[in-house]
């Protein structure tokens, strides 16, 4: 078989076709890279957008923050009475001299917490003193009691107020011993005094001595 003569027509035809057809394939290939590529965009989001939302999750914190500091300062303020006016100028305390004032609050105030500690150990003994008082004296209203089935003499007012005027100067005389320089003093010395000198048997001793004085001195 003889071959057929190409015409000039027919291969510009063919390329044409051809180029049109590779034209084709690019632009399809194009538009499937765009709608791909868009598509990922909306799967793993944006980087722009991302780094917006930390940025705007720092700062409400940041606010958050500071915010606390600033209700905290409030507070101090209201609590410590030395924050509640203002500075010589006539603003607002700064932060730095509300700290140091509230710290010279605090140590004020472990200040008087001691001092009223002392006081309350102080009246504590002095309690303790008087109790031990107390039980003398009933001790010797008792020994002073009249038994039962004897009748108290009656003595008239006069010589009560002699009994008891000397006994109180018997008293008297040792009491001069006492130091009264200090209250401290004198609550140790007192002590000392009471127990020497104010015991039931020594009381009944000289309140004895004292009648029988009074007596001899009627008598004669």
């Amino acid at each position: 078989m003889k071959a057929e003569p190409i015409s000039p027509n027919s291969m510009v035809s063919y390329s044409r076709s051809n180029s049109n057809g590779s034209f084709q394939s690019a632009s399809n290939n194009v538009g499937n890279n765009s709608s791909s590529s868009g598509h990922e965009d909306e799967e793993s989001g944006s980087p722009l957008n991302y780094k917006e939302r930390r940025r705007e999750a720092h700062t409400q914190a940041e606010q958050k923050r500071r915010d606390a500091i600033k209700k905290g300062y409030d507070s101090l303020q209201d609590l410590v009475p030395t924050c509640h006016q203002t500075d010589s100028s006539g603003y607002k305390l700064s932060k730095a001299t509300v700290l140091q004032k509230s710290i010279d609050y605090i140590q004020f105030l472990v200040q008087q917490k001691k001092k009223l500690e002392e006081e309350r150990n102080g009246l504590r003994k002095e309690v303790v003193a008087l109790r031990i008082m107390q039980a003398n004296y009933d001790i010797m209203v008792k020994a002073q009691q009249t038994p039962l089935g004897q009748t108290e003499a009656r003595l008239s007012d006069e010589v009560k107020f002699q009994v008891f005027q000397s006994i109180m100067d018997e008293l008297f005389s040792t009491f001069c011993n006492v130091g009264v320089s200090n209250f401290s003093e004198l609550s140790a010395c007192v002590f000392s005094w009471l127990e020497e000198y104010c015991k039931p048997q020594t009381l009944k001793q000289n309140i004895a001595s004292v009648l029988s004085r009074i007596a001899n001195s009627d008598s004669h």
